[in-house]
């Protein structure tokens, strides 16, 4: 299981307790081991508060470097005759554990997210869509649209996942009747500053020109969010809550053509866009990134996708009551069977404002807590 902020925090000052408290930090990490190349790019200093957070926060790029942080740390001799050491080694087995099922299962075909308590199920496009948006350093902007309740905005819960294991943060802000792009990047700056020094005064959209206003919004923002350690994926939710006139569209074309920009100067570094509800009748985004965009379209899910969703389900994870073992055929058919009726009665007999989708997910998730506790 990752480790929580928090835990990450009590890593951060064992690291600069027991790891960095020296005067040449550079040769102290190549001795325990990090790679040359690594440790230059990390900017040290002669401060080791300062050099403990460089280091922790290029470490939680990828889990496997997460992993040899917590390694070298909780082996540091200062540490290991501590009592606290045994927390060092549980944060150690957990991330161990947490690489093991990273590197044995394909992250894109993950059904169940959040540790067993969260569906996500079909959208087979969606995921080979993200597998390709992942890879492709040329692609900055992925577009999802498809009718109303079809699930758009469940497509955030598995690019959370994903950035789990990938290594960047998805921001997301959702839009309204209502939005404007000064609330928009109000929001966003919120997400891509350093919350130890605070948000830098910005107030572009109070100038009597809106456009340049606009235009120096988007490029503060970006510029921020290539210049933090973490690598942001910025998610623009219900964009077709829009208003037609609103200034948020010539805020999402400008901020789709500054991270196509800062991508050529930054590479992998510069944020990337997701546009949850957009669709092609909407406004079109700037020519220069048409080949630069993934799409995507969402529709609400039916009982054959139900269906392979509980069979994945259940050859992954068998009920205890099933034993050791293969799994029966036979008996994992008819577990998906009462499962997918089960699944199709609750969604169709709750009430309420949530969408189709949503209910499905949530008697899907019903049925699992059900079935593991069997």
């Amino acid at each position: 299981m990752p480790l929580a902020d928090t835990e990450w925090d009590l890593v951060t000052m064992w690291v600069r307790e027991y790891l960095l408290d020296t005067t040449d930090p550079h040769t102290q990490l190549v001795q325990y081991g990090f790679a040359p190349e690594f440790v230059a790019a990390l900017p040290l200093t002669a401060v080791s508060a300062e050099n403990a957070r460089a280091l922790v926060q290029a470490s939680r790029k990828d889990i496997q470097r997460q992993l040899r942080l917590v390694e070298t740390v909780a082996a540091v001799d200062r540490l290991s005759v501590l009592p606290e050491v045994s927390k060092a080694l549980e944060f150690q087995d957990r991330l161990r554990e947490d690489y093991r099922v990273h590197a044995s299962q394909d992250n894109f075909r993950t059904c169940v997210l959040k540790n067993g308590t969260e569906v996500f199920i079909d959208r087979q496009n969606l995921r080979e869509t993200l597998r390709q948006f992942v890879d492709d350093p040329e692609k900055s902007v992925l577009l999802v649209d498809g009718d109303p309740d079809s699930g758009r905005s469940y497509t955030y819960n598995l690019i959370r996942h994903i950035g789990q294991h990938y290594g960047f943060r998805p921001a997301r802000v959702t839009l309204s009747h209502t939005s404007t792009a000064d609330k928009v990047v109000r929001r966003l700056a919120e997400f891509v500053s350093d919350p130890r020094a605070g948000i830098s005064p910005l107030n572009p959209t109070e100038l009597n020109d809106q456009l340049p206003s606009i235009d120096d919004a988007v490029h503060w923002v970006v510029g921020r969010a290539t210049a933090v350690e973490d690598r942001f994926w910025l998610v623009l939710d219900e964009c077709d809550k829009l208003d037609p006139s609103s200034d948020v569209w010539d805020f999402i074309g400008q901020l789709a053509l500054a991270i196509y920009e800062h991508a050529a100067v930054r590479g992998d570094q510069a944020p990337r866009l997701v546009l949850l509800g957009y669709g092609p009748s909407m406004r079109q985004l700037p020519y220069d990134l048409r080949g630069s965009m993934c799409w995507d379209t969402a529709r609400a899910a039916e009982p054959a996708d139900l269906r392979r969703f509980f069979d994945q389900y259940f050859h992954e994870s068998p009920p205890g009551f099933l034993g050791g073992g293969p799994p029966d055929e036979a008996t994992i058919t008819e577990l998906v069977d009462v499962a997918v009726q089960e699944v199709l009665r609750a969604a169709e007999a709750r009430s309420g404002s949530e969408s189709y989708m949503r209910r499905v997910c949530t008697a899907a998730e019903g049925a699992i807590r059900v079935y593991r506790a069997l």
